[in-house]
């Protein structure tokens, strides 16, 4: 039988011999250990007939491996003389053989052929548990990344739902005028398609569907009068304000008013984000022949140059407790639906700045 163990294949009748004087042949009823975690490493395990389980852990003991006639287990305790890093046990009724350790070691000091078998042995099962252990990696960094992404969609979410129930309680009040009552409606009406959007742009990645923008020609002027109203109501629950630094230029650009109306929110809760004692959003307008350029800059931190550059990609997030990581590659993807570009820019002493462009309607 020790022949047809894979290590001992290319011993010589000589070697097998020898073997045989040292190796013990144990049996193990169904359900018994064979070594205990943290007991001393004493030698090595060969199978000779039945199933042994590996495990570690605490309580629930996790099985990592099962090992069948001819498979070795115990084999670190070859190279370094330290206590089990796991538990051996046998699954139905097992026989196993064992070489202790001071006899191995004389036995592959005359072998070289059988200790270099035993290096290929060890390597191929650290190889083992090395990608056992990246997919456990990969798994949990799955599962925290759909925890952290769960999270962020709650958070994105508390925003228009606190206005919708500010506005509901404004639109219950006793006495209220019908202008009030109006706004306040109106209010409840762009926060539930601002909802239904956030669900739409998370699904054009969960997805992959296809989401264009329905582009028409309108005044720049006018969207962003009205948009600044509802951007300002949201910075405040933040304790944050919004301002415009210049009035926008009365040009045509060819938008779809409630697709880029999400950029805006998004860079505008971004920025409110990174200021945790309020601040101000700033917002700048500058328009050439070609495009009309928005810069939404913050009196927050800033951002480190290393940093920029992967801003914009999925799942990227930077300096915030919460959110997605989806936001600014949403941003960018509307953006360039508009046929414009989108950049942020860090200077000493400033906070982020943010700038996207969008070309003139002809």
């Amino acid at each position: 039988m020790l022949e047809a163990i894979p290590l001992f294949r290319h011993l010589t009748r000589t070697e097998l011999e020898a073997l045989r004087l040292i190796v013990q042949e144990r049996k193990f009823a169904a359900g018994l250990e064979i070594f205990r975690e943290g007991a001393p490493g004493d030698g090595v395990y060969f199978v000779k007939d039945g199933l042994v389980e590996i495990s570690a852990g605490q309580g629930d003991r996790r099985i990592f491996s099962r090992l069948g006639p001819g498979e070795i287990f115990g084999e670190m305790s070859i190279i370094e003389h330290r206590p089990r890093s796991a538990t051996a046990t046998a699954a139905p009724a097992t026989e196993v053989y064992f070489l202790p350790r001071g006899e191995m070691l004389s036995f592959i000091e005359k072998s070289p052929g059988l200790a270099f078998a035993l290096l290929q042995e060890i390597s191929h099962r650290l190889r083992e548990f090395n990608q056992l252990h990246v997919r456990e990696l990969v798994q949990a960094e799955n599962l925290a990344l759909i925890g952290r992404f769960a999270q962020g969609i709650v958070h994105d979410l508390k925003n228009p739902l606190s206005i919708i129930n500010l506005s509901a309680e404004m639109f219950d009040m006793p006495g209220i005028n019908p202008e009030a009552r109006t706004k306040a409606q109106s209010r409840i009406r762009k926060q539930v398609v601002r909802i239904s959007d956030m669900v739409g742009d998370i699904l054009i990645f969960t997805k992959g569907t296809h989401h264009g923008a329905e582009l028409k020609p309108a005044d720049y002027r006018a969207f962003i009068l009205e948009l600044v109203t509802d951007l300002s109501a949201e910075a405040e629950l933040k304790s944050a304000k919004v301002e415009m630094q210049n009035v926008p230029p009365v040009v045509a650009v060819l938008f779809d008013a409630r697709r880029l109306g999400r950029v805006f929110f998004n860079l505008v809760n971004n920025a409110t984000d990174m200021m945790h004692n309020g601040g101000k959003v700033l917002l700048r307008f500058y328009c050439n022949e070609n495009e009309i350029i928005t810069e939404v800059e913050d009196t927050g931190p800033g951002i480190a140059a290393e940093i920029a550059g992967k801003l914009f990609q999925p799942f990227a997030t930077h300096g915030k407790a919460h959110g997605t990581g989806l936001g600014l590659s949403i941003c960018k993807k509307i953006i360039e639906d508009h046929g414009g570009r989108i950049w942020v820019q860090s200077e000493p002493g400033r906070g982020a700045i943010f700038c996207f462009s969008l070309p003139l309607a002809k």
